[in-house]
């Protein structure tokens, strides 16, 4: 499982964002995070229908969708999430 966030480096609720993600690693073994740059990749973000920053999206080991959020998630909304995908 993958949890991907797509984010911009004047984004302040990002940094809270990475926090959330980087908790819900520890928590879950066998987790990844993967994070975008909006600017750097827009092709991705476009595709991915990616509007705004902070945009948390976690995918199952298939790499299908099974959460999105736009803004700050709550660590249980990721880990509910996290249960999803396994």
């Amino acid at each position: 499982m993958e949890f991907t966030l797509y984010s911009s480096s004047f984004c302040e609720p990002c940094m809270q964002t990475r926090a959330v993600l980087a908790e819900a690693k520890r928590l879950v073994p066998g987790a990844t995070v993967r994070e975008v740059d909006v600017a750097a990749a827009p092709e991705e973000a476009e595709e991915l229908h990616v509007r705004n920053t902070p945009t948390v999206i976690v995918t199952n080991g298939a790499g299908t969708e099974v959460f999105r959020a736009a803004g700050v998630p709550t660590l249980a909304q990721v880990l509910v999430a996290a249960a999803k995908a396994l």
